[in-house]
């Protein structure tokens, strides 16, 4: 089982909505049994916190339900659980490192990087762009599925 874990800074925009659309992803190519996917923040503000609603009103656009999930936080163990751990941006690259170590296997990784794009998902917290975020992730989570296909010969 290949595990990715996707990251931002408070898990209840950015991340669970990578979370979840690489999720439905997975599961519409048949790759559930091969792939695991979850979400986690780097900082404490917002643990215990459900899915923020204008998230959540973009994934149900979508057909993607995300009932029950709630913020967590990196620990330094997540490093040897997942086998990708995925930043939004380089602040949360950099709090990762700060968080989890160094990356001694080559699984920390910008979102946007399986796209070919190396940059930043802008956070809708601050920017209220929700439709820019989904786009960003979906078309990261999209680039990330086709990678593990050709490069781990994953196959459904």
């Amino acid at each position: 089982m290949f595990k990715i874990l996707f990251v931002c800074h408070g898990n209840i925009c950015r991340s669970p909505m990578a979370e979840f659309c690489m999720r439905d992803i997975v599961k519409k190519a048949g790759l559930s049994d091969k792939i695991s996917v979850s979400s986690a923040a780097t900082s404490t503000e917002e643990l215990g916190s459900p899915v923020y609603p204008p998230a959540r009103r973009k994934l149900k656009e979508h057909g993607i339900d995300c009932t029950g999930k709630t913020a967590r936080r990196i620990t330094a163990a997540d490093y040897g659980r997942y086998d990708v751990i995925i930043g939004m941006d380089r602040a949360n690259m950099r709090n990762m490192s700060r968080m989890l170590g160094e990356d001694t296997d080559n699984k920390y990784h910008l979102l946007l990087e399986f796209a070919g794009q190396a940059r930043d998902i802008d956070d809708p917290w601050y920017s209220g762009d929700f439709d820019k975020a989904w786009d960003d992730i979906e078309t990261g989570c999209r680039g990330l599925l086709e990678y593990l296909k050709n490069e781990l010969r994953l196959r459904a």
